[in-house]
């Protein structure tokens, strides 16, 4: 197996369509429906149709995209972290999910801070920014623990709701 990187306890690799039973648990949980937006995933057919036109796509089109999360001690998939290349945006911004019974142990600070180094690092990027709901008090702790910081207030395409856009350029990241 090829590995993007890999942490103390955390992979990160690509996704492959095999993995669709677990975008169909993923995408489904209260923490990704309430935060990132329902996909309307409700069938490993579906899981397939969304790593085919997300992630696989990304990888091919920009060379980087959302990966996923394993643990090295099991293999087991525990969540998803990457780059994010959207058309409104002149960088890539940082995504992260994980399982709920996976969050509280600093797995999501552990594989992203490794992310944005990788970012900058191997893909030479000049600037990342961070994007959640201006609710998602987790996600805005995590990325200003990280070294983000707020840029300004932002709304997604096809959507009113409000969100913040966080940033990082590649010469402040602490390495």
């Amino acid at each position: 197996m090829n590995y993007i990187l890999e942490t103390e306890r955390l992979r990160l690799r690509e996704y492959a369509l095999s993995d669709s039973p677990f975008i169909l648990e993923l995408l489904n949980t209260a923490s990704w429906l309430e935060f990132i937006g329902d996909r309307n995933v409700r069938s490993e057919t579906q899981a397939v149709d969304y790593l085919n036109n997300g992630p696989l796509n990304s990888y091919r089109s920009h060379g980087f995209g959302l990966w996923l999360v394993e643990k090295k001690t099991d293999g087991h998939a525990i969540g998803s972290c990457g780059l994010l290349k959207r058309e409104n945006l002149d960088y890539p911004d940082i995504g992260y999910a994980f399982l709920p019974e996976h969050t509280g142990y600093g797995f999501a600070y552990e594989i992203a801070s490794e992310v944005l180094t990788y970012g900058f690092d191997k893909l030479n990027l000049p600037k990342i920014h961070g994007i959640c709901k201006s609710n998602n008090n987790r996600s805005i702790n995590l990325l200003e623990k990280l070294g983000l910081h707020f840029e300004s207030h932002y709304c997604l395409p096809d959507t009113t709701e409000k969100s913040v856009l966080y940033t990082l350029k590649n010469d402040e990241m602490d390495r």
